[in-house]
């Protein structure tokens, strides 16, 4: 085809020249710059295809089932333990020319929720900005643990936590720096247009818990976080094999309360982890404090996974998790990693009695199948039959989580 067009040129630049007497150096000049014109084309054309792969989408999802076996649940002990669906949900990452994407929803068997949906942009190599539910900045990221159960901060809402609002993220190899302002939690806060407030993945506060209502009730005057803001720096260090992140993280912003009162909250962590070899060590304190004006607030409610519970409205929290990361080759198995996480939760308002709970455990890869054993050891723990204001017996909880991630 370009051989055609180099003939059909050439014709026109004779004729041309007969007509108009140009001399042959400037016809071959032309003729030249018309051959490296057609060759680049043919290089690289800027046809509709191509344009097209410039964007991308992607969709994943998985699909998880549960066995568990509990020492404080006696129907489930005579039953010697229950199997359960978990979750099904769907991924989709990807971006539109220069505009990022990524969002997950699930399905559970009581509710259906958003983990995450947000748009974003790349400033350059190191800097990244995004708008939507993101996952706030805060204490180690993306887990302060290794297990199923998170650590206690997830109950309390100070890990893993997912809010609607702004990021900035600037990283370097050394360095990274977190802003976020969030103007309310992933249902829309108070005012939120959704039938029922305890229906998230994450765990937020959601109204103040009054004397003379029980732990799990519905509360009586509902509350919400807005105008949050986010603040975490980490710096990152290497000792020949040894490779240690340090980081601090504070956040702060207003309660909304239904009755009209102001209030606030605020929350600081530091935190370091370290890597050596196939070791994994994470270390964090956290503490936190929610205040109503004109009132003496002992315990705060909070809402997730279809139902309500309270917490201290006070407290401190100390994590420390070691993990072992073991590559094999047993049939389909191609990783082990061992771990044990413990949580602490002390200094309680109200004088309220600590929290702990253990988690030791396995995750198993094999393929696209992920499983967690774990065995718990817990004290007025949420899910191991207790609350973060209980006053229980230490509990026992056997739990297999396996999923095909796909």
């Amino acid at each position: 085809m370009i051989r055609k067009t180099l003939l059909a040129s050439c014709i026109a630049m004779m004729l041309n020249a007969s007509a108009n007497g140009a001399t042959v150096d400037e016809e071959i000049a032309a003729l030249k710059a018309r051959i490296d014109q057609l060759e680049s084309e043919k290089a690289s054309p800027k046809s509709e295809v191509e344009e097209k792969k410039d964007n991308s989408i992607k969709f994943g999802g998985a699909a998880r089932f549960q066995y568990t076996y509990t020492d404080y649940d006696e129907k489930n002990e005579d039953r010697g333990g229950d199997l359960d669906f978990d979750l099904f949900r769907i991924d989709v990452d990807g971006n539109v020319g220069d505009v990022l994407f990524s969002a997950q929803y699930r399905w559970f068997q009581y509710m259906n929720v958003i983990h995450h949906a947000w748009v974003g942009y790349d400033f350059d190599e190191n800097q990244q900005g995004k708008i939507g539910v993101t996952q706030v900045p805060f204490g180690i990221l993306t887990y302060a643990s290794n297990s199923y159960f998170f650590s206690s901060n997830f109950y309390l809402g100070l890990e893993d936590d997912y809010d609607l609002g702004l990021n900035y993220t600037y990283k370097s190899d050394a360095n990274r720096l977190d802003l976020a302002f969030y103007k309310n939690d992933e249902l829309g806060g108070l005012d939120g247009y959704v039938s029922d407030r305890s229906d998230r993945y994450a765990y937020d506060v959601v109204g103040v818990r009054l004397d003379g209502e029980g732990i799990y009730d519905v509360p009586t005057l509902e509350a919400g976080e807005t105008n949050t803001f986010n603040a975490r720096y980490v710096h990152n260090f290497v000792f020949d094999d040894v490779l240690l992140e340090l980081g601090m993280s504070a956040q702060a912003g207003q309660l909304e309360i239904a009755s009209d009162q102001d209030g606030d909250h605020f929350s600081g962590a530091v935190h370091g982890v370290v890597n050596y070899d196939r070791w994994n060590l994470k270390l964090q304190y956290t503490g936190y404090e929610y205040d109503v004006d004109g009132m003496d607030v002992e315990q705060m409610v909070v809402g997730a996974y279809g139902f309500y519970d309270s917490i201290p409205a006070e407290a401190s929290s100390y994590i420390a998790n070691i993990a072992y990361s073991l590559p094999v080759k047993i049939g389909p198995i191609s990783n082990l990693t061992f771990y044990n996480d413990y949580s602490l939760v002390t200094d309680k308002s109200a004088d309220l009695e600590d929290t702990f709970m253990n988690v030791t455990g396995v995750a198993i890869t094999a393929g696209g199948l992920y499983t967690y054993v774990d065995f718990v050891v817990a004290e007025n723990q949420p899910f191991i039959g207790g609350s973060m204001v209980g006053n229980g017996e230490v509990n026992k909880r056997v739990n297999i989580n396996f999923g095909y991630y796909f």
